[in-house]
């Protein structure tokens, strides 16, 4: 496993946004599926879901249910093709680097409890490449020796 991917990623390759093209372009690059924890999944799905209660809230923002539901199928759909895979990690241990980033770094950096343990999760399944379009994250990966190349 050579790259691990931030939930601004995954929505910017299931929805068109700002950075689709780039997201679209790298995975396209690579040679292994795309995997993910079951808690970025987990973020990502909820993420999309809190974009179809923003937008009930008020139609300008967030996107409807439909958009919503052809992002999760097409997960699906990733995931039962191969293209996208669900990988197992120790939590104990991602929640040890966790806290060891965030002692270190969230002072300095800002960094949200997500963010953290994404690039703790990607720190210990030793990838070397982290896929963000946030730079705070992308400058925390970069402090602990992950790639960001996007």
């Amino acid at each position: 496993m050579n790259t691990y991917p931030d939930t601004s990623f995954l929505c910017s390759l299931y929805r068109r946004q700002e950075h689709t093209a780039a997201a679209i372009a790298f995975r396209h690059t690579l040679k292994q599926p795309l995997h993910a924890s079951p808690l970025l999944e987990f973020e990502f799905r909820q993420a999309i879901r809190l974009q179809v209660w923003l937008h009930g809230q008020d139609k300008t923002k967030g996107y409807g249910q439909h958009e919503a539901d052809q992002m999760l199928a097409d997960w699906e759909a990733d995931l039962s093709s191969g293209i996208v895979q669900i990988v197992a990690v120790d939590h104990d241990a991602v929640l040890r680097m966790a806290e060891f980033l965030s002692s270190s770094h969230a002072v300095k950096g800002g960094h949200r409890t997500l963010d953290i343990l994404h690039v703790a999760t990607a720190k210990h399944l030793a990838v070397r490449d982290f896929l963000t379009f946030d730079a705070r994250q992308r400058k925390l990966a970069r402090a602990i020796g992950l790639r960001t190349p996007l």
